[in-house]
């Protein structure tokens, strides 16, 4: 029988700390077989094939961005259910999930594998990276039905409260990315388009997993066939919350894709540089990200529960945990930063390049530990909609903007275009806090 777990007993920090570690793990995984691609090309590949595999990551985070928001939609209703002790509900809530999902795959798969070659060209990637980068996207984008099955079936795991789970099926993904990866790329020098076959091969072994488990366990509640059917409220309920996140986690992601574009004008060793860069970032963000999703599973069962102020204690602890990860990331990276850029390439000037905008870049590590867990923490109360606006404000009025104009002052250095990211997250820390301050004051039961 698969456990359900409650986050609503017990000291706040322990309780925290145990569902976030797991899922911090699983995501550590995850991020490992995702930069393998990028880490086996670089070392049996040219700056071309790490520039296809670079570019082709961040289209395929932007389209698991999208998953994931809809997919802690998921979470949040089923953790209200448990909270409020209704299995009906929570049953319902199963298999809404399932069948939006099953939708979001019809949709998203051949939209993706249509736009393949328009998203190369708009994205400015260098010529010499072109065929590379669509071998990858390609292929990739067929892949998206497991990629949706994982998301949606650990963001029922996180609404039961149990986050350890999930991580024994990313380890076989991880597992067999990284042999399948050493095998095409490296045997036989499959390059780009070995590497994604690597990416949608431990997708799908770890999607079947998933299922097998479920199947095999079931769960604490009764869930029948007819749980399956669309339950209007549920679904109301699930794109409620998880829409505005699915649209701020993609168009946060569009963006990174136009400063890709911007990036990509200035030659392949820039091009290549940030997209290293890039993938670094997404291990430094795992520790925020873990304990936000934490914040946004403790939030919702809480609240379910008619526990509040333990809600808000959640928030603030999260932060904490979130900050010292951020702090030392950053402290690191003003000190060594070729000592981590290097592991992604062989080449002296990608290396060199993408030193300089890691210092700069790392500045976010600290900021993204409050706007993450803040977000979350919104998301649980059901109020995705100011992560949202908050972030298409800050995206779109200040990092796309700052990257392009602090790119005619980049020269021999990308320093300066990285100071483009922590600004913009500053000044959504700064409507974050005005958010918090406004609900405080205005909305009962907020905070």
């Amino acid at each position: 029988m698969t456990q359900e777990f409650s986050l609503t007993e017990g000291k706040i920090s322990t309780t925290l700390l145990r569902f976030a570690v797991p899922f911090l793990l699983a995501s550590f995984l995850q991020a490992l077989y995702g930069a393998a691609d990028l880490y086996v090309v670089g070392r049996f590949d040219t700056a071309a094939g790490v520039s296809a595999v670079a570019i082709g990551s961040q289209v395929m985070q932007t389209i698991t961005g999208i998953i994931l928001g809809i997919s802690t939609g998921g979470t949040v209703l089923l953790g209200r259910c448990i909270g409020e002790g209704n299995p009906r509900g929570a049953a319902k809530a199963v298999g809404t999930i399932a069948s939006s999902f099953l939708l979001l795959a019809v949709i998203l798969t051949p939209l993706m594998l249509f736009l393949t070659e328009s998203i190369v060209t708009a994205m400015e990637t260098p010529q010499e990276a072109a065929e590379a980068a669509k071998a990858y996207i390609f292929t990739c984008s067929a892949g998206i039905p497991f990629i949706i099955g994982y998301n949606a079936v650990s963001g029922i795991f996180r609404g039961l409260g149990d986050s350890k789970t999930p991580v024994y099926f990313i380890l076989i993904a991880c597992i067999v990315n990284i042999g399948v990866d050493f095998l095409l790329v490296g045997g036989f020098g499959m390059g780009a388009e070995g590497a994604a076959i690597a990416t949608v091969a431990a997708q799908a072994i770890s999607f079947l997993a998933a299922l097998i488990y479920i199947r095999k366990k079931g769960f604490s509640f009764p869930v029948y066939k007819k749980d399956f059917i669309p339950d209007p409220e549920s679904a109301l309920r699930i794109w409620k919350v998880g829409l505005p996140l699915a649209l701020q986690d993609a168009l946060v992601n569009i963006s990174f894709l136009v400063i890709t574009a911007i990036v990509n004008t200035l030659g392949l060793v820039p091009s290549a540089a940030v997209g290293v860069v890039e993938k670094i970032i997404i291990f430094a963000m795992l520790p925020p990200t873990s304990f936000a999703s934490a914040v946004a599973a403790m939030t919702a069962q809480n609240l379910g529960a008619g526990k509040a102020d333990r809600a808000r204690k959640t928030l603030w602890f999260g932060i904490g945990y979130a900050l010292v990860f951020g702090v030392l990331f950053c402290i690191y990276c003003q000190w060594n930063p070729e000592s981590i850029t290097g592991i992604f390439s062989k080449e002296t000037e990608v290396v060199s390049a993408a030193a300089d905008y890691l210092r700069s870049y790392s500045i976010d590590c600290i900021l993204v530990a409050f706007i993450f867990c803040m977000n979350s923490y919104f998301s649980g109360y059901g109020k995705s909609v100011i992560a949202f606006a908050h972030s298409m404000l800050a995206t779109f009025g200040v990092r796309i903007p700052a990257t392009a104009f602090l790119s005619r002052y980049a020269g021999e250095s990308l320093y300066v275009m990285g100071l483009a990211s922590p600004l913009a997250t500053f000044v959504s820390l700064v409507i974050c806090l005005f958010f918090l301050r406004y609900l405080h004051r205005k909305t009962v039961g907020i905070l």
